[in-house]
């Protein structure tokens, strides 16, 4: 007998959020991660060859790592569970075990799903260590974190990274289209407007179709949004940036890398997207001064006073006119004559102090405060070295033990070129008055 107060179908059907709606049923149909499931894809080949071992999905949200794993269990035949490391815990972990368990007794494998596997402490962790060993479950566990950061270097060595890709533009309009097919009507978009939703979307499948949702909800009868009046209908989505996690350090290394790639217009694109973000522009000034000293250092030391001033002047003036003194100094930077040669040569500095322990410096350029002192040959033989034609003596500094060392080799650029010329010419100097002794 029919249950006269069960909802239509149809309308329960209307009544979910279209990003389920329009969940794919086969992996044909997802859209995007074709290094991953086209013909030649690392999960095609795993398929073909009838065997699935533990995969670690990881990726930024919305590109389809819960759905390819749910796709995953039907296409081989596997049970498929699910859980979430921000609702379970070690109890509901034991029961899924203890099912996955049953399940095998009775000749079926099963394919356990955790989603946000990275919230999983270390101890957690572990405890999936025995049932992946013992075949009990097939572990595919999806993050938006770096696993290498995030994940226990044990569970890592038993599963495969796979690395998930944000979707493109042409993938999100797919999506679209196929979003459209289903609802039977257009986007109420021009195209300067659709082009606009799809870059809001930041490569985000599931945000896209939450877009689409507040846009058909928000448009008139008839009425065609251009960009502008479509952004006042809909809110703008936040980027994906975690301050303290995988964008914050992948936009600071594309950064400093493009200032020492000498691109001013590329970093100034990446300092705006973090400023973006919401970014601390005091971090970003830090960051800015230490590139003055690692990338360009004495080729140009007015980088470093540029650096400093830029941080100076934000601090009196705050935001958000504090930030166009940041970005002069992003384009300064980039700009500048590039060399490593004082960073490289302290860090082997460093490595030579550590290794030779506390050898005495010579004697000769030593104190002498007190008679005993002086008695024991402390600063006996000094030259003044104001006291020479040249103003440079060419007495030996280093630690006998250690004997001269070479760590400042300076690049033929900008101020440094001037600098080598210097250091050539003391070196002539030394050489010739080791000749004279």
């Amino acid at each position: 007998m029919s249950d006269l107060f069960a909802a239509d179908s149809s309308e329960t059907d209307r009544a979910r959020p279209l990003a389920d709606q329009l969940r794919p049923r086969s992996l044909d149909e997802v859209i995007g991660q074709t290094h991953l499931l086209g013909p030649e894809g690392t999960l095609r080949r795993m398929i073909a060859s009838g065997r699935l071992g533990s995969l670690i999905l990881w990726g930024p949200p919305g590109t389809g790592k819960t759905t390819v794993a749910r796709l995953l269990a039907d296409q081989i035949g596997y049970t498929f569970e699910q859980i979430s490391a921000v609702f379970s815990g070690v109890a509901d972990l034991k029961k899924v075990f203890e099912k996955a368990r049953f399940e095998r007794l009775s000749g079926h494998k099963t394919l356990l799903f955790v989603d946000e596997i990275h919230r999983f402490n270390r101890a957690q962790q572990d405890g999936f260590l025995p049932v992946m060993e013992d075949g009990t479950v097939v572990l595919v566990g999806a993050t938006t974190e770096n696993p290498s950061f995030e994940l226990n270097a044990a569970l890592l060595s038993r599963s495969q990274v796979l690395r998930f890709e944000s979707l493109g533009l042409d993938d999100l309009e797919k999506l679209v289209r196929r979003a459209e097919e289903l609802t039977g009507a257009a986007l109420p978009l021009d195209a300067e407007a659709r082009q606009t939703l799809l870059t809001l979307a930041d490569g985000d499948g599931r945000a896209l179709l939450g877009l689409v949702e507040e846009v058909l909800a928000s448009a008139k009868e008839g009425e065609v949004l251009d960009a502008a009046t479509m952004l006042t209908v809909i809110q703008r989505r936040a980027p994906i940036y975690d301050k303290a996690q995988d964008g914050h350090y992948n936009l600071i290394s594309a950064l400093h890398k493009t200032i020492r790639g000498s691109d001013p217009d590329a970093a100034l694109y990446y300092f705006a997207r973090m400023l973006d973000a919401g970014e601390d522009p005091l971090f970003l000034a830090r960051r800015l001064i230490r590139m003055a000293s690692e990338d360009i250092g004495l080729a140009d030391p007015q980088a470093l006073q540029m650096a400093v001033a830029a941080r100076d002047a934000y601090q009196m003036l705050g935001s958000p006119e504090g930030e166009l003194s940041l970005a002069q100094v992003v384009v300064y930077l980039a700009l500048a004559p590039k060399s490593n040669a004082v960073y490289t040569a302290y860090k082997g500095a460093v490595s030579v102090a550590k290794s030779t322990g506390s050898p005495m410096p010579p004697m000769v350029i030593l104190n002498a405060p007190t008679k005993l002192m002086k008695g024991s040959g402390y600063g006996e033989g000094y030259i003044y070295d104001h006291d020479t034609p040249e103003a440079f003596s060419g007495q030996e500094y280093f630690p006998e033990k250690i004997g001269r060392q070479k760590f400042y080799e300076p690049v033929e650029r900008g101020f440094e070129r001037d600098l080598k010329k210097r250091i050539d010419y003391f070196e002539r100097l030394r050489a010739a008055k080791r000749g004279e002794e």
